[in-house]
């Protein structure tokens, strides 16, 4: 089904209630058993075991950092167009992949679900010659069975099924459907017929999908629990090795904080009291299950973020009477440097939980508004709606008496800190698995002669199909000339021309060119820029330690990333750009740090007009955001100059 590479709109955050729902169809649908946890010193009732075991089940079906999106494709001789959605998901140590595919409701495991997941399905195996078709999108054909009778009992028609060579019998490489009851089957040698229809296997575009494209992940040589002799129970197993694995980290280590939310602060004692403010430790993880905040709660969060944000700017800058802030201060650098560092983020879920939009205030500008009506700022208008904060008042009983309360400890000790723990490169969206942070660009314009400056470039023995730098261009040029004696007696910065060069550099279609012609000399920079015009342009991106030989070049002026700000709906701004792919960017992990370090929505699109064999990707950001653009584009080596602005909410002058 997925030979062909299907389109697939934006990643959204999966919530945590949605999550739950998606797991337990899983856990009905596969009639997977739950497995109690094991007693230990501490007494547990029948529901508290249940629930953390179901929470494990649960993250290792679907773990809490999935994310879905919608996809359509093409499937059958016919070319039906399918549709469904995707989830995508991380397991502990693997990159993120395509975990489940939902097609008429139901739920198809990839097999990146599978080799973490023994015996969630039936196991049917085929020799490595027919397992080669079935890779080419063919189905499996009965006589195609091995290693039967019997078959797995469950391999029922209508049933999910994997699918296993000979040579590597624990590791399945192919989902499938059931067209007949194989588990019935008696013999099948000399039976006709479709036995198994191919849904998805490793090497399609499911499988090769990578975030940070990167390609398809490598199956694994052996999986244990998918053998033949413990295929049965092996996902059970698994699951009660977690569990007991999880209870006593839970008990060695404690839980969680929780952010200090009037609901909240009788629970933050019970689970960790190990330390506070902005020395706290990082989060330990407890399985149990996520509540959905109230809005009351998530106001209450944001409001103690930014409150953080100023008590932390006014103590470690002290000295300054601003401490630290250049006023004005515009509302996404307000929200991605005073707000987001400070919110008590510890899990995806929370992430997708924590975000302006579900407060009571739902945009930045209302948020700051409602500090001002505090006294606690002031702010002000500018023009195109948005505000800035001018002063604060760091005196405040609210600011100096403010308590800090714990926050994740940041990840990596060079990530740069937005005050307790809550590190920028954490809350800015910035992705470890983003290889475009840090690099370095050079890009170089080339430019190829055109076959009429042959007898040139032959006189100072060089081909004219080879790619020159205009400072490569301009000493052969001056060879010729020498050569051929065409430096004008009576200016020396003349140059008399000859016929090769009247006819391959002036053609006599303009009235300069006429004018040129009709003297017999042109000044010699004149001619030396006329002749780089007359080339043919060529580019290189070279990245990092890449030099000029080892790149192809593409023909065409370079490219540059286009920024656009426009007005939708009224008075509402959106940014958008495209053509950062040829700049070795990723638009959906761009995406993610600009709906982090902008506090707005983005969202990832083909741009209108471009080829669907090889689309180009736009992002687009709520907001006029361009100096956010910019600081993400130059993390990445974009010089400025490679940027073209097209602001359109400006008015035109009459």
């Amino acid at each position: 089904m997925f030979k062909k590479k299907p389109t697939i709109k934006a990643l959204a955050p999966l919530r945590s209630s949605d999550r739950r729902r998606i797991a337990d169809q899983i856990i009905a649908d596969y009639g997977i058993e739950v497995p109690a946890k094991e007693p230990t010193n501490q007494p547990k009732t029948g529901q508290e075991s249940a629930t953390i075991g179901v929470g494990v089940v649960r993250d290792a079906l679907l773990p809490d950092n999935s994310q879905s999106a919608r996809f359509t494709t093409t499937a059958g001789r016919d070319l039906k167009q399918i549709s469904g959605t995707l989830y995508v998901g991380r397991h502990s140590g693997e990159p993120q992949r395509v975990l489940w595919i939902r097609l008429d409701e139901r739920l198809i495991p990839t097999v990146y679900t599978l080799w973490v997941n023994p015996g969630l399905v039936p196991l049917l195996h085929t020799p490595d010659v027919v397992l080669q078709k079935l890779r080419g999108g063919a189905d499996l054909m009965t006589p195609g069975l091995a290693r039967g009778p019997p078959f797995p009992p469950k391999a029922t028609r209508g049933s999910i099924v994997a699918i296993a060579s000979l040579e590597r019998p624990s590791v399945p490489v192919v989902v499938g459907v059931c067209e007949i009851d194989v588990a019935s089957l008696q013999e099948v040698r000399g039976v006709k017929g479709h036995a198994v229809r191919g849904e998805h296997w490793d090497g399609d575009e499911i499988w090769a999908w990578s975030q940070a494209g990167g390609g398809g992940g490598k199956a694994p040589d052996k999986i244990q629990g998918w053998d033949t002799d413990s295929a049965i129970d092996g996902l059970e197993k698994r699951l009660t090795d977690v569990i007991v694995k999880d209870s006593d980290d839970a008990q060695n280590e404690g839980g969680v904080p929780i952010p200090p939310t009037a609901a909240q602060k009788g629970k933050e004692n019970d689970r960790n009291d190990a330390a506070e403010g902005e020395d706290a430790e990082p989060y330990d993880r407890v399985d149990i299950e996520e509540r959905e905040l109230s809005t009351k709660e998530i106001d209450d969060i944001f409001w103690h973020a930014l409150l953080y944000g100023l008590h932390h700017h006014r103590k470690t800058n002290a000295s300054d009477p601003h401490h630290g802030l250049d006023f004005p201060v515009n509302q996404s650098a307000l929200i991605s440097n005073m707000v987001l560092p400070f919110l008590p983020i510890t899990t995806p879920s929370q992430a997708a939980t924590l975000n302006i939009k579900k407060t009571s205030w739902k945009n930045a500008k209302k948020f700051i508004k409602a500090f001002d009506k505090a006294r606690l700022l002031k702010s002000k208008d500018r023009d195109g709606g948005e505000c800035v904060v001018i002063d604060v008042d760091f005196d405040d009983p609210a600011i100096t008496d403010f308590v800090p309360y714990k926050l994740p400890r940041k990840e990596n000790s060079s990530a740069e800190s937005g005050g307790g723990g809550g590190g920028k490169a954490i809350t800015a969206g910035i992705s470890p698995s983003d290889s475009s942070i840090g690099q370095k660009l050079n890009m170089i314009d080339l430019y190829k002669p055109k076959e009429q400056l042959a007898p040139v470039f032959a006189a100072s023995g060089e081909s004219n199909h080879a790619l020159y730098l205009p400072t490569e261009l301009r000493p052969i040029m001056q060879s010729y000339i020498e050569a051929e004696k065409l430096i004008s007696d009576t200016n020396k910065r003349l140059v008399n021309l000859n016929p090769i060069l009247a006819n391959a550099v002036f053609d006599g279609s303009t009235p300069l060119d006429r004018e040129v012609l009709a003297k017999g000399s042109v000044p010699r920079d004149a001619l030396i820029d006329r002749i780089l015009k007359s080339c043919s342009p060529y580019y290189v991106i070279l990245r990092n330690d890449e030099s000029r030989g080892s790149v192809k070049a593409k023909a065409g002026h370079a490219p540059k990333i286009a920024v656009t700000l426009e007005t939708r709906s009224g008075n509402k701004t959106v940014t958008k750009l495209s053509g950062m792919e040829a700049f070795y960017i990723h638009p959906q992990l761009l995406a993610e740090e600009l709906q982090k370090a902008c506090a707005s929505s983005t969202s990832v699109n083909q741009l209108a007009g471009s080829s669907p064999k090889k689309p180009v990707m736009e992002v687009m950001v709520q907001g006029p955001q361009k100096d956010a653009i910019f600081k993400a584009l130059e993390r990445r080596g974009v010089n400025r100059q490679w940027v073209e602005v097209n602001d359109k909410t400006k008015k035109k002058k009459k």
